[in-house]
């Protein structure tokens, strides 16, 4: 099973994690098959990419498997341009691919979003 993660990570966090993974290389560690990982620095970041129509388009697509960029838009009721914009967005994320027949597919069996929130305590 192909699973796309999303979620919030920062430099640090990542680089001690590339680092483990480079370290169990180096002792001949096989890699198990890797998940697709999309981290963004925040969250607010994370929306912005991730606004409520596109969520809306990758739902849509997974649910109605490859279909044309109009065809896409028809269904979501959507100006082509918008959803167009949105495609080449999702797609630059690694969220969307493309088939043979040049209709748009979501690759991934899975797609999960992860954010926690921590923080301080409210006054």
């Amino acid at each position: 099973m192909t699973k796309a993660i999303i979620g919030i990570a920062n430099f640090k966090e990542t680089a001690s994690e590339l680092h483990a993974i480079a370290a169990g290389i180096d002792t001949g560690e096989r890699l198990a098959p890797a998940d697709y990982r999309l981290n963004f620095a925040t969250a607010a970041q994370l929306f912005a990419e991730l606004t409520p129509k596109r969520m809306e388009l990758l739902d849509t697509l997974k649910k109605t498997g490859p279909q044309s960029v109009y065809r896409l838009s028809k269904i979501l009721g959507r100006n082509y341009s918008n959803v167009h914009s949105s495609v080449v967005k999702l797609m630059e994320l690694g969220l969307i691919a493309k088939d043979k027949e040049d209709k748009v597919l979501v690759p991934w069996d899975d797609i999960e979003i992860h954010v926690a929130l921590s923080g301080s305590k409210a006054a």
